[in-house]
C-alpha cells in the first residue's frame, strides 16, 4: 500500500453535499482533458507525439507492437464504497500492463478513456488521474491519448496499453510441450481475500456507519485488492537469469482458469501440486476467518496479476529456490487432462471457476 493512505470508505462520491467542488461541466471535454494531462510528460523515445493532436505518433523501428485492452465499470468490477479513486486509477493500469508482461514485453504507452455521470467533480477525477500518473510514474509509460465523455450512471474506465518487444522475446500462451515445468510468480489468493475482507466491512458499514474498523491485519490482501502491482520485476528476472519461457499468461481470473487457457492453447495437460501452490500466512488466517479453502481461494480467486509459465526442465537449476518464483507442477500430454494433484496423491480434474463477467446472473 506504499504510496497511498487508505480511505476505507470513500463515500464523497456517492453523494455530493461539498460546494465547492468543481462541476465537470465548467471546464468541457477539451478543457477537462488538457486540465487532467497537463502534468504527464514523455519519457520514452517511441514516444514521438502525445496528447494534444488528433492521434498519438509513436516509433517502434523494427520491433513488433503489443496493444492490449481492459473496461473496468463501476458496479462490475469495482465498489466505489471502499475502492479509492487514486488507486483504482493505479490498479486499471496495472491491469493492462500485465497483459503486456505476460508476452514477456515492456509497455510504453497507455491510452486512457473514461465516461463519468454528475455526481463526480473535478476533484474526483483528479484523484483518478493521480492513480494514474503515479503508475505511469512507477512503471516509465507514457500516456499518449484517450477520451472523455458522460455516463448517464456511474464511472467507466478504459486502459489501453501499447508495448514492443524483439521477435525472439515475445512469449505467448501456445509453445508449452510435454515435461515442461509450470511456474508461478509471487503467491496467490490474496486479493481474493481482501475482497472478502472489503465486503465484510461494506456490509458492517450499512448497518453502523460509525463503525471504525481495524484492518491493520489484514493490510496485505487488502493491498492485493486495491493496489496489486504489475510484475515488470519478474519479466526483468528471467532476462537476468538467462531464461525465456515457452508459454506464459497472467493470472487475473484466477490459476485453474489461466491453466485451462494455456493447456488449450499449447495443447498440453497440466498438473499442478496443492502443496505446492504458493500462499501467503494472511491470507490462509483469512480463509480459516471465513471459512474458505485457501487452495479454492488460491485457484480460483483472481485478480492476483501473477505470472504463470512453462519452462524447459533444463532451466530448473537457474531459479530454483527463488523467493519470487514457485514450480508448482508440469505439463503433460493433453490425454492426461488437467489436474491438481492434493497431498495425499488423489487428482481433482481441475475446473475453469474464476472471473466470468459474462456469466448468467452477473
Amino acid at each position: 500500500m506504499k504510496n497511498f493512505k487508505l480511505n476505507l470508505y470513500f463515500c464523497g462520491m456517492l453523494e455530493d453535499k461539498n460546494p465547492s467542488k468543481t462541476p465537470l461541466s465548467s471546464l468541457g471535454e477539451f478543457g477537462l482533458i488538457d486540465h487532467l494531462t497537463q502534468q504527464f510528460t514523455l519519457n520514452n523515445k517511441s514516444s514521438v507525439l502525445g496528447v494534444g493532436d488528433d492521434a498519438a505518433l509513436l516509433d517502434f523501428k523494427n520491433n513488433p507492437v503489443l496493444v492490449s485492452t481492459d473496461m473496468l465499470i463501476e458496479g462490475v468490477h469495482f465498489d466505489l464504497s471502499y475502492m479509492p479513486l487514486k488507486h483504482l486509477g493505479y490498479k486499471a493500469v496495472m491491469v493492462n500492463l500485465s497483459d503486456l508482461y505476460a508476452m514477456n514485453a515492456h509497455p510504453t504507452q497507455i491510452t486512457v478513456s473514461i465516461a463519468v455521470s454528475n455526481r463526480f467533480s473535478l476533484e474526483a477525477v483528479e484523484e483518478l488521474y493521480r492513480g494514474i500518473q503515479l503508475a505511469c510514474s512507477n512503471y516509465a509509460v507514457d500516456l499518449v491519448g484517450g477520451d472523455t465523455t458522460s455516463s448517464t450512471q456511474g464511472l467507466i474506465l478504459s486502459v489501453t496499453a501499447i508495448g514492443s518487444a524483439s521477435k525472439n522475446k515475445i512469449v505467448q500462451r501456445k509453445g508449452a510441450s510435454a515435461n515442461d515445468l509450470l511456474v508461478v510468480s509471487g503467491d496467490l489468493g490474496g486479493a481474493y481475500a481482501g475482497l472478502q475482507v472489503l465486503e465484510r466491512e461494506k456490509a458492517v458499514f450499512k448497518v453502523n456507519p460509525n463503525s471504525q474498523p481495524d484492518l491493520s491485519q489484514y493490510s496485505y490482501s487488502i493491498g492485493r485488492q486495491l493496489k496489486p502491482e504489475a510484475r515488470k520485476d519478474v519479466i526483468d528476472l528471467l532476462d537476468t537469469l538467462g531464461i525465456t519461457p515457452k508459454a506464459m499468461i497472467d493470472i487475473s481470473d484466477g490459476l485453474s482458469s489461466e491453466l485451462l487457457h494455456l493447456s488449450k492453447a499449447s495443447q498440453v495437460g497440466c498438473h499442478i501440486y496443492e502443496d505446492k501452490l504458493p500462499i501467503d500466512p494472511e491470507v490462509i488466517s483469512i480463509c480459516e476467518e471465513f471459512k474458505i479453502n485457501s487452495t479454492t481461494a488460491a485457484l480460483n480467486g483472481g485478480e492476483d496479476y501473477e505470472l504463470l509459465f512453462a519452462i524447459d526442465q533444463k532451466e530448473y537449476d537457474k531459479l530454483k529456490n527463488h523467493p519470487l518464483l514457485t514450480v508448482i507442477g508440469y505439463c503433460t500430454d493433453l490425454q492426461s487432462g488437467n489436474q491438481l494433484i492434493t497431498g495425499l496423491g488423489q487428482q481433482i480434474p481441475l475446473e475453469a471457476q474464476g472471473w466470468n463477467s459474462l456469466k448468467e446472473g452477473d
